[in-house]
């Protein structure tokens, strides 16, 4: 896909390791993306929920929702721009359920049947974007795999089985803070493990 719009030196160095991820599979350049936006996005977030947990986890989510559907990306705008309206949109939609979840405090389990605003509709993916698609999953799965037992537990319940807080302090028995704070911890010991893979590239 080439360029049709002249983006900043930045923006188009970004849309190179946007082309490497999606069109190789790359790791380090989806790893240098991560890297690159994760605090920025971060701090976006801080800002619109006041809450550092709920916003490491929005940046988490924003995060796996760009490079899920990089296919969708194109080059009229800064991949930045891309990024942060998913973030944005995302932790709208966030806040507004959250809003409606506290109005009943003793309706919030089982009340996990709202839709997101904000999904993204995949185009069919060709035979090659189906491999890099199951590449991308399978490499996810081995990173998952390095967490001790009760972190791996948890990262798949809520990333890969996409279960609520709720859901998963059923199924653990855990109190919803002390998910909230394992899953912060488990997220952070995947990012030290990509990084450390990235570095070994």
């Amino acid at each position: 896909m080439e360029i049709t719009v002249q983006l900043t030196e930045k923006a188009t160095h970004d849309y190179k390791l946007v082309c490497m991820a999606r069109d190789k599979g790359d790791r380090k350049a989806y790893a240098d993306l991560m890297n690159k936006y994760r605090e920025p996005l971060y701090f976006m977030l801080l800002k619109m929920t006041n809450d550092a947990m709920d916003a490491e986890d929005l940046t988490i989510e924003a995060l796996g929702k760009a490079f899920k559907n990089l296919h969708q990306y194109t080059p009229n705008y800064a991949f930045s721009t891309w990024l942060f309206k998913i973030a944005s949109n995302n932790c709208i939609d966030y806040i507004r359920k959250k809003r409606m979840k506290t109005i009943s405090m003793d309706k919030i389990i089982g009340n996990e049947n709202e839709n997101n605003s904000f999904d993204i509709m995949a185009d069919a993916l060709n035979p090659e974007e189906k491999t890099i698609e199951n590449q991308k999953i399978k490499l996810m799965h081995h990173i998952v795999e390095k967490l001790k037992p009760h972190y791996r537990k948890l990262v798949e319940l809520r990333y890969f089985k996409e279960y609520s807080y709720e859901e998963i302090s059923e199924e653990l028995n855990l109190p919803i803070g002390t998910i909230k704070v394992q899953l912060f911890r488990a997220r952070d010991f995947l990012y030290q493990i990509i990084k450390n893979a990235e570095e070994s590239i």
